[in-house]
C-alpha cells in the first residue's frame, strides 16, 4: 500500500486502459464476492440477532451507509496519494469487515454486527470506483468499454460469494455464517494483493489548469441525468435485493434457496458487463440506459404476481439486468460531465449521492417489508423508475435538437 507517487500522465492510453482493467476486474470478483456474503446473509442473521425483527436488514444499511461515508475519502486519498493507495486502504476496512461480523455471530451481538457491515460499507465504496479507476487512462470511445470489463468481474463474485456461503455457513455450528464471515475476510485480503499488479499514473495537478467550481458541475444536465439514473437504479435495485433473502425465508423458503436467488441476481448484475459497452456504442447511451429501467419496472411486475422460488429468482435476474444497463449507462455519463483534473471530485460525490439514497432504500426495505410485505416493497419501485425515464428522454431531445 505504498503512497509513492507515479509518473504523471494526462493523456489517454487505451492500452494501459485496458490493463488495468483486466486486473481490476480481478479484484472486482474478489471484492464483489465479500459484499455479496454481507447482502445474503447479514439480514438473516439481523433477524436472529435484532431486538425487533423490523430492524432485521439494519446491517445491509449500516453497510451502505457505510459506502455512503467513504465515498468522499476515498475521493480525496486518490486526490492525494493515487488511485491505488485510495482502493488498498478499502482493503484493509474489507478484512476487518469479516473478522468485526464473525465476532459479533460468536457473541450474538447486533451491534458488533452493524459495526461489521460499516466497515464492509466503507471497503464497497473503495471498490465501487474501480469503475472509474479503469477509465481513468481510457479515450471517451473506449470508457464503456473498460467500464463494462471491471463489472463483468462481478460475474465471479455472483458464483464465488454464494458458494462461499453455501460450503461455510454451518462449519461452525450452531453459529450459522460465522465461518462466511471469515471467508469474506479472505476473500479481501486476496483483492489486495490483486490491486498491487494496477498502475494508475496520477494527474499532474500544477501542469493542469484549475478545474471549475463542483457547485457549477453539478448543475449541468448532463451531470443531473446521469446522477438521478444512477440513484434510482442503485436505489431501487438495493431495495428489493435487501429484503428479498428474508421475504423468501418468510413465504417457507429455505435459506439456500434464498442465496441462490441472489447468486442469479448478481450474475444478472454482472454478466451483462460483457456486452453493455458495445451496446452504448451501437445504440447509445440513452436507449440502453432505458432499456436497463424498463426492466427494472418489469421486476415488479414478476414480483408481484406469486411468490414461488421462481417467481422470487426471475424478478431478481430482472432486477439484475436492468441495473446494469441503467448504471453503466449512467457511469458513462459521469465521465463526459468532467474534465480530467475534475475527474476525483465529481465522480465521488456522484458516488456519495447514489450511496447516501441506497441508506434510505435499505432501511425502507426491511420496514416496509415488515410492516406492508414483499407487494409494497416492489410497488415502491414504479415512481422514481418514471421519473428516471422522463429525465433520460428530456435529455436525449435535448442533446438531439442542440446537434441539429
Amino acid at each position: 500500500m505504498s503512497a509513492v507517487a507515479e509518473p504523471a500522465v494526462i493523456f489517454s492510453d487505451d492500452k494501459l486502459a485496458r490493463r488495468n482493467a483486466m486486473v481490476l476486474a480481478v479484484a472486482q470478483a474478489l471484492a464483489g464476492g465479500n459484499n455479496t456474503v454481507i447482502v445474503a446473509s447479514s439480514a438473516i442473521v439481523g433477524a436472529m440477532l435484532a431486538p425487533d425483527k423490523g430492524l432485521a436488514t439494519l446491517p445491509i444499511t449500516t453497510m451502505v451507509l457505510g459506502m455512503w461515508f467513504g465515498t468522499l475519502p476515498v475521493g480525496a486519498l486518490a486526490r492525494r496519494f493515487g488511485r491505488r493507495f485510495a482502493l488498498q486502504s478499502g482493503s484493509l476496512f474489507g478484512i476487518l469487515s469479516g473478522l468485526i461480523s464473525f465476532a459479533a455471530v460468536m457473541a450474538g451481538h447486533f451491534g458488533l454486527l452493524l459495526l461489521g457491515t460499516f466497515c464492509g460499507g466503507l471497503y464497497a465504496a473503495a471498490h465501487q470506483s474501480y469503475r472509474f479507476a479503469a477509465a481513468d487512462t481510457a479515450s471517451e470511445r473506449y470508457r464503456p468499454k473498460v467500464v463494462s470489463w471491471v463489472l463483468a468481474g462481478g460475474v465471479f463474485a455472483a458464483v464465488l460469494g454464494p458458494q462461499l456461503i453455501i460450503f461455510t455457513k454451518d462449519l461452525l455450528s450452531p453459529y450459522i455464517f460465522a465461518a462466511s464471515f471469515l471467508g469474506q475476510s479472505a476473500c479481501a485480503l486476496l483483492a489486495a494483493g490483486v490491486l498491487q499488479f494496477v498502475k494508475i499514473p496520477p494527474l499532474a495537478v500544477k501542469h493542469l489548469p484549475p478545474g471549475r467550481p463542483l457547485a457549477e458541475i453539478v448543475r449541468a444536465p448532463t451531470f443531473i441525468v446521469a446522477a438521478a439514473v444512477g440513484i434510482v437504479s442503485y436505489t431501487t435495485m438495493n431495495l428489493v435485493m435487501t429484503s428479498a433473502p428474508l421475504a423468501m425465508v418468510d413465504c417457507g423458503h429455505s435459506v439456500t434457496d434464498a442465496t441462490l436467488g441472489i447468486q442469479w441476481h448478481v450474475l444478472a448484475m454482472y454478466a451483462p458487463s460483457f456486452i453493455t459497452g458495445p451496446l452504448i456504442g451501437r445504440f447509445g447511451v440513452p436507449r440502453i440506459t432505458g432499456l436497463g429501467l424498463v426492466l427494472i419496472c418489469l421486476t415488479a411486475i414478476v414480483a408481484i404476481s406469486g411468490i414461488t422460488v421462481a417467481h422470487f429468482w426471475t424478478a431478481l435476474v430482472l432486477l439484475g439486468v436492468g441495473w446494469n444497463l441503467a448504471f453503466i449507462g449512467a457511469t458513462t455519463m459521469v465521465t463526459q460531465c468532467h474534465r480530467p483534473e475534475e475527474r476525483n471530485k465529481v465522480q465521488a460525490f456522484n458516488d456519495f449521492l447514489i450511496f447516501g439514497s441506497m441508506g434510505l432504500s435499505s432501511y425502507s426495505s426491511g420496514q416496509l417489508l415488515a410492516d406492508f410485505g414483499w407487494t409494497a416493497v416492489n410497488m415502491v419501485l414504479f415512481p422514481p423508475v418514471l421519473i428516471a425515464v422522463v429525465l433520460l428522454a428530456w435529455h436525449a431531445l435535448r442533446r438531439a435538437r442542440v446537434a441539429v
